[in-house]
């Protein structure tokens, strides 16, 4: 595999870090995890604009423009020849000393990897996930905003153990109030009466691409939909429930806290969702 760092392509075994690195110290950086479809990368530039602003708003320097950044993210697949698969872009504050302070970073580290993901076995596609909630609450806006797609994951983590400990693959977090924020790497989304519903971000959920593009699909194809405040119980008497994320995509939810969704089979809006989002994968972005 060849790996983008700091303006090189290496072999992996040849790219790494600075145990100083404050991206690994303190999880101080950001990230964009994007996907390729038959060399169509979706959605680059969305995904890049998402990361200059979540670098910037912890105040980091982006060390490429974001013609160049897209290069570089275009390059890096064609070197693995990758036409299919997943791309994790990172921006590190980069080598410091053992303090806190950022501004003893004198620059900051940027690799890019393309490969494979995998999140859910085909049949949890197929069949619908049973998932939980768990007691971990998803961190407040005011202590970190969760537009910022940092590489501060432990919050995440700790939820994603939860899940693991009930016998789950993904959870629901909630906010500090006690709603529906989004699971520990998806957006969450009901149908109920026929109206998409799913949490706004000021309630905790990351403004994800592939929700994003949730949101434009139900305009184009007139389902109605709303972000609003949702508690378990919205999401344990909806008629359907999916969850999306760029490693995700669309996955179908038919059992929440042992309660059964609708039919407790996969809804036929989230079918007609997942239909045309993977025609979109295919036509919106950047050619590689």
């Amino acid at each position: 595999m060849i790996v983008y760092l700091d303006g090189k392509y290496v072999d992996s075994s040849e790219a790494k870090v600075s145990v100083f690195d404050h991206g690994l110290l303190y999880g101080d950086g950001v990230f964009e995890g994007i996907r390729i479809y038959q060399g169509n990368v979706f959605r680059l530039d969305e995904h890049l604009e998402r990361l200059e602003q979540s670098a910037k708003a912890i105040m980091l320097a982006v060390p490429l423009s974001r013609s160049a950044m897209a290069e570089a993210v275009c390059e890096t697949c064609r070197q693995n020849k990758l036409a299919d698969g997943y791309i994790r872009l990172v921006i590190t504050r980069g080598a410091g000393d053992l303090g806190l302070a950022p501004w003893l970073c004198e620059k900051p580290t940027l690799f890019i990897i393309a490969s494979k993901i995998s999140l859910y076995p085909q049949e949890h596609y197929d069949n619908g996930l049973s998932i939980v909630t768990v007691a971990t609450r998803r961190i407040a806006h005011d202590a970190l905003p969760p537009t910022i797609k940092s590489l501060n994951y432990l919050n995440n983590i700790l939820a994603k153990i939860e899940a693991k400990q009930a016998g789950a693959l993904e959870a629901i977090m909630l906010n500090a109030q006690g709603y529906v924020a989004e699971c520990t790497a998806d957006n969450i989304f009901i149908v109920v009466k026929g109206e998409i519903l799913t949490p706004s971000a000021s309630a905790g959920a990351l403004k994800g691409i592939t929700r994003g593009t949730i949101l434009d699909i139900a305009r184009e194809t007139k389902i109605p939909m709303r972000e609003t405040e949702l508690t378990r119980h919205d999401v344990w008497c909806a008629d359907e429930c999916f969850l999306t994320g760029t490693g995700a995509e669309v996955i179908p939810v038919v059992k929440l806290d042992g309660r059964v969704i609708g039919t407790g089979k996969p809804g036929p809006i989230t079918a007609r969702v997942l239909e045309n989002f993977r025609r979109k994968v295919l036509v919106e972005g950047t050619r590689t």
